[in-house]
């Protein structure tokens, strides 16, 4: 077990959004998704945005950075992005941090939902994307950054043009594969690769003293998914999502671990309970914060 001195979480708000509720719950009917999503007059439900945000003595370390502000008022409306402005950045100022301060972020995955916050601001007559976090190390799963420079047309929309070439001409991209570990002070986090939503996927599975959590990107973006047959329409390979799921799930319950959500609209993480009989999982101890972890 590691040492711990003084590790800090922290559950931080970005910029959110509406998706079509029938797409986020895959064949689900709608009938049984309702009961934990109400969608608006469109079908429409709300999406949060939260990233997981570390404290070491030496290192600030940043999983995730939502979308962002980057895209023009044109497209924040095509993709009902909520806020105009960039959440994540007003989210570490209430830390007492800026952009500037965190020396690693490790992305889950690519897609513009977990990826956009990488980028400063859009602003009128901007030719280019600008990288954000000048002084951080970038780290994202090999197999999905090469997806990302030639993705399939199904999932071609998600990724963000020219993301890639950004963070590989920054000279502090780390590409991961699986069972990689990051030691960093009184920290490890241990990589594992998942397929099932989009090739090469990161999971972070992190240990410290007394606590470990499983940053579980979007093999469960809320706390509804936890239920094995719930996936997204957006998930590219739904039946072996499925299959890690339960792989995971069942390593986070054996050790009492906390799951963290990034897409949840409510609840920040929680902890999983296992029916032996009915073997099925279900979210307990939900916490909208990691204030008292």
């Amino acid at each position: 077990m590691i040492k711990n001195t003084a590790v800090r979480f922290s559950a931080l708000m970005g910029n959110s959004m509406k998706l079509d509720g029938g797409a986020m719950f895959g064949n689900a009917p709608k009938a049984l998704w309702r009961r934990w999503m109400q969608p608006d007059d469109h079908n429409m439900i709300h999406i949060g945005s939260r990233a997981l945000l570390i404290e070491t003595k030496e290192d600030v370390i940043l999983f995730e950075t939502g979308t962002g502000a980057y895209l023009s008022p044109d497209m924040k409306k095509r993709f009902q992005i909520v806020e105009s402005h960039h959440v994540l950045l007003e989210s570490l100022s209430k830390k007492g941090l800026t952009h500037e301060d965190i020396t690693h972020v490790i992305l889950s995955h690519l897609h513009f939902d977990h990826a956009g916050g990488l980028l400063r601001e859009w602003q009128e007559g901007q030719k280019k994307l600008e990288l954000l976090f000048p002084n951080a190390k970038f780290f994202v799963g090999k197999a999905n950054f090469e997806r990302s420079r030639t993705p399939h047309m199904r999932d071609k929309a998600s990724f963000i043009p020219g993301l890639a070439t950004l963070l590989e001409k920054s000279n502090r991209l780390t590409l991961l594969t699986d069972k990689a570990v990051l030691n960093l002070d009184d920290l490890q986090i241990e990589f594992i690769e998942s397929q099932g939503h989009t090739p090469g996927m990161i999971l972070s599975y992190i240990q410290t003293q007394g606590r470990k959590m499983l940053f579980a990107g979007d093999i469960a973006p809320g706390h509804a998914w936890i239920n094995l047959p719930i996936t997204m329409g957006y998930d590219r390979f739904p039946e072996g999502l499925i299959d890690e799921k339960k792989q995971v799930f069942l390593r986070v319950f054996k050790d009492d671990a906390w799951i963290f959500y990034t897409h949840d609209n409510i609840y920040a993480a929680s902890k999983l309970l296992f029916d032996e009989t009915l073997k099925r999982f279900q979210p307990v101890d939900l916490i909208k914060d990691l204030d008292h972890l």
